[in-house]
Parts: structure tokens; sequence; C-alpha cells
């Protein structure tokens, strides 16, 4: 199965500690993540706190369904296990690596997982650029988020 990775970046003016703040508990996903808003009705259900914390949603067709855990936190990563369950099934690790610089902090946020061929054809034609802009949408909401604490 092919391989895939991507990252995107952004420097935020802002401590790292309070950009960490922000991604390593999982409520606080609700403030910066740009999947919020995809279902008003969405089901979330938190479990835990620091490694081993998850987070695990339901929702509509463009919400769908999957869960993730804190697989490693320190105060320069954190490692994220996401599963996916549904409209399909996919398991990736998402990494946020944050590295100061000067009075701000530079976020690299990074998804890589495996594809079967079918979904890294579709990956290449369609989904990497559908998470492309989710990614920079999420890191300006990030962004806006630790600026304002």
């Amino acid at each position: 199965m092919p391989a895939f990775s991507q990252t995107h970046e952004t420097t935020i003016a802002a401590p790292a500690a309070t950009v960490h703040a922000l991604i390593a508990s999982f409520p606080e996903w609700v403030r910066w993540s740009p999947w919020e808003g995809l279902d008003p009705d969405l089901s979330r259900t938190y479990d835990g706190a620091g490694v081993g914390a998850s987070y695990a949603w339901s929702g509509n067709k463009k919400a769908g369904e999957g869960r993730m855990t804190f697989t490693s936190i320190t105060p320069a990563q954190v490692v994220v296990d996401l599963e996916f369950l549904k409209p399909f099934k996919a398991r990736n690790v998402v990494t946020f690596d944050l590295t100061p610089v000067g009075d701000g902090t530079r976020v690299a946020w990074t998804m890589s997982g495996q594809r079967n061929l079918a979904f890294a054809v579709m990956g290449r034609l369609f989904f990497d650029k559908a998470i492309a802009k989710d990614f920079q949408r999420g890191l300006a909401s990030l962004k806006a988020a630790a600026e304002s604490t």
C-alpha cells in the first residue's frame, strides 16, 4: 500500500505553551478544528486526559465517524492516532511539531499513513487538495485562538 504524508505550517504570535494547550486537549479542538461546524448535531465523547485520552465523534455524512487518541505528548510535539470509521475506514497518524521562533511558535501539522491503490489515486486527485484546504483553515483558526488567549 502506498504511503502518504502531508505537512502544513504556520507561525503563531503566542508562546509554545499556549499553542500546546489548544492542541493537547481534545475539548479545546472545538475552538480551532477545521471540521467543527460540519454537523451542528455532532455527537462527541471525550475520555481521559494526556497520553491515552481519546475523542470519538459521530455525525452526518460530512462529519462522518471516528476516533482520535493521544499517543505521545511532549512540550515540542503532540502525536495522535486517527481512525476514521465512516464514510470510509482509514487509520492515520497526525503529528503537531511546535518550535519556538522569537516570541512566537512555528506549528507543523502532518498527517501520514497508508492508502490502498484506489485511495492513493483518489488522494492525489481529490483528498490531498481537500485536506490541504482543511489544514490551512485549521491552522488559521488555531492561530486566531492562540493569539487571542
